[in-house]
């Protein structure tokens, strides 16, 4: 709970993608490569066979957009077909925290 309190405390500003030099994403200092969710659309699509994962990435759409962490979280399960114990964890709980802002 401490780290989450510190997420949602930094420092938040937009940048240009390094990708498409277009879009504007919302970064915090520690965000190393900026790519925005145009640029990353592609890399979100693949067949997620597990029903366990399919249901943890089965959220709105509009959070993949708002959120550089959870879109790299599921392409890095894409790619590599399974997660840590705490990349699943952290996903659940800025899920969570992301569905109490949005009510």
């Amino acid at each position: 709970n401490y780290y989450l309190n510190i997420y949602k405390n930094m420092l938040r500003f937009k940048q240009l993608c390094m990708k498409c030099k277009k879009n504007m994403v919302v970064v915090t200092a520690k965000t190393r490569f900026t790519v925005c969710y145009d640029c990353q659309k592609d890399e979100l699509q693949g067949e997620i066979k597990n029903p366990k994962m399919k249901d943890m990435f089965n959220i709105p759409e509009e959070f993949y957009k708002d959120s550089l962490f959870l879109r790299n979280i599921k392409i890095n399960y894409l790619k590599f077909g399974k997660l840590s114990d705490k990349q699943i964890e952290w996903f659940k709980r800025v899920v969570e925290d992301m569905k109490k802002t949005k009510e």
